[in-house]
């Protein structure tokens, strides 16, 4: 079984296949938070996504997901225009029983999710869209760590509780593509 580096609640998106999605990217001051909070974890002897070295491997809050993206919605979602807008990242949850996947939660905004609106609408006629997706059922979030330990979850959470929420800014839109393992911006601030 492969997992995406990408996971939801429960921990995959799909079982035995990567995942193809559409990734909103943070501003430098929060991507280096989060990286921060990858290492706080790593030292402290947790699985966290500081293990990935893949140049890849960055914060990011995922906003859609398909099993296939047809090239006709790269094309659609390269059309898109977007703004930079601020973002706040709050609380620590943890998704899921059997793996747990530790998570810093984004406080949903009206911009947020009008943006994962908007983009999910275009994703949602590709095969393969989890339910978890659908925008009543969107949980914005940051993946800290993945199949963390149950025994370790309080470590975990001790490594990177913060005592607020901080800001960072939404700066582009990338596109993931976990079959070829690569990246590119679908839309960059303007």
């Amino acid at each position: 079984m492969t997992e995406s580096p990408h996971g939801h609640a429960g921990g995959r998106y799909f079982l035995g296949t990567m995942v193809q999605s559409v990734e909103l990217l943070l501003d430098d001051a929060a991507d280096a938070e989060i990286r921060r909070q990858w290492q706080l974890l790593a030292d402290a002897g947790i699985p966290s996504v500081a293990a990935k070295t893949a140049e890849t491997t960055r914060p990011h809050i995922t906003v859609a997901v398909a099993r296939q993206l047809w090239p006709r919605i790269d094309h659609v979602l390269e059309q898109q225009s977007f703004r930079p807008f601020p973002v706040r990242l709050g609380g620590l949850l943890v998704f899921g029983a059997r793996h747990p996947i530790l998570v810093r939660a984004v406080v949903p905004s009206e911009q947020l999710l009008a943006l994962q609106r908007r983009i999910f609408s275009i994703v949602a006629q590709c095969p393969g869209v989890p339910s978890n997706l659908h925008p009543d059922e969107w949980t914005p979030h940051v993946t800290l760590a993945r199949r963390v330990s149950h025994q370790q979850l309080g470590e975990a959470v001790h490594a990177v509780a913060r005592d607020r929420d901080f800001p960072a800014t939404i700066v582009g839109i990338r596109r993931w593509d976990g079959d070829q393992r690569r990246e590119w911006p679908v839309a960059r601030g303007r």
